[in-house]
């Protein structure tokens, strides 16, 4: 057997849920509760891996994603043999096709499908007994930002980012012109000399107000404004966007399959944002990566969960080069800060890797079961 086959043999799920004291709000919507679906796959010669599913929004998605890996997936992959990860995601696609399609949910399939090959490569990485950053022949030291900066009262949080050695903040921006320039001003004076701010509309505006809108923040010198419109509007608008504005654009999160190429190819977008644990896993994601680089675009992985798919996230990030930036959610998250290693380090918004294997994290029984959601 080469150290990529597997046969899997169960496929564990935990939709985590935890309280938090402040709800963090974007130009749309505003989370009450911070929410994750970790998987643990096992094969069968015993190999563990970890993965983690895209669930932010709607409330209790972690749910509804659970059952699609339990009833829908789980059957389709447990007792096959696959050469690799990407040859599981291969047969995913194509197996997941039609039931997508049939239940009009795209989306949440691609999600429960991208954790599961997270959770694959974690495995061959961590069979492998190396860090998974190091598998892929990449670096261990990646610049992140912190993420998240809600327009209600950001500077503290700032502030707070920066003691912990974050030096680029991102400050949600899009429900009120004048707040969003007064909260610009307050991250970066947080931020101290040499601080710097990236902007995130979550498609907030339409295309007719989106370049004034955006151009109104240039004068703070974003490394980029994210999302200013809907992720659907066609690659024909985002092109006159890109010409109608100062700000470099950055979009991804949204998108899933030939999207991306589209958008690549565009010349629209300077900054590519795909979500690992949304669409694609490691197994699209690595090749979308190798050919932004080539286009000159910046990989910057986008994130927002808890910490195993942090760091997937920050070690696809590393595996391809470390040349983006990875997003690092800066607000109150037990799911992220009770199963984060000791190890990690930032300074000067650069986090150090650990030379632990896979994705460097086995997260501990008992925090599991603490904030596992009752499955009715």
């Amino acid at each position: 057997m080469s150290s990529e086959q597997f046969r899997i043999a169960a496929i564990d799920c935990f939709p985590l849920s935890a309280a938090i004291d402040k709800p963090v709000r974007n130009s749309w919507r505003t989370l009450t509760s911070r929410s994750a679906l970790v998987l643990r796959i096992t094969t069968a010669d015993g190999a563990i891996g970890w993965g983690e599913v895209w669930c932010n929004y709607p409330p209790r998605g972690s749910l509804h994603r659970a059952d699609l890996v339990d009833h829908v997936i789980a059957p389709l992959v447990i007792g096959r043999d696959f050469d690799s990860p990407t040859a599981m995601h291969r047969f995913l696609a194509g197996a997941l096709r039609i039931p997508a399609i049939q239940s009009g949910e795209p989306g949440p399939f691609a999600q429960a499908a991208a954790g599961l090959d997270n959770a694959a490569w974690d495995l061959v990485a961590r069979r492998a007994g190396e860090p998974l950053w190091r598998y892929l022949g990449g670096v261990s030291q990646v610049k992140v930002y912190a993420s998240g900066l809600s327009p209600d009262d950001p500077g503290p949080i700032a502030a707070e980012a920066r003691r912990n050695g974050f030096r680029v903040a991102k400050l949600k921006v899009g429900a009120d012109a004048a707040v969003d320039a007064r909260n610009a001003r307050a991250v970066l004076d947080a931020l101290g000399a040499g601080g710097r701010i990236t902007f995130d509309a979550n498609q907030r505006w339409t295309p007719d107000v989106a370049a004034d809108a955006t151009n109104a923040l240039a004068a703070f010198d974003p490394l980029w404004m994210e999302e200013p419109i809907p992720a659907d509007e066609s690659i024909a608008t985002w092109q006159a966007l890109a010409r109608a504005t100062r700000v470099p654009l950055a979009a991804g999160e949204n998108l899933r399959g030939a999207d991306f190429d589209a958008y690549l190819d565009s010349g629209a977008i300077r900054h590519v944002q795909p979500d690992i644990g949304k669409w694609g896993g490691y197994s699209a994601c690595l090749p979308l990566a190798r050919k932004a680089a080539a286009l000159g675009i910046e990989f910057c992985p986008h994130w927002l969960g808890g910490a195993v798919g942090l760091l997937a996230s920050l070690h696809i990030l590393a595996g391809t080069g470390g040349r983006g930036w990875g997003e690092y959610d800066a607000n109150p998250n037990k799911l992220r800060e009770d199963f984060m290693p000791a190890d990690i380090t930032i300074a000067d918004s650069l986090l150090q890797l650990s030379d632990a294997p896979g994705v460097g994290i086995a997260p501990d029984p008992a925090l599991l079961q603490t904030y596992t959601i009752k499955r009715t």
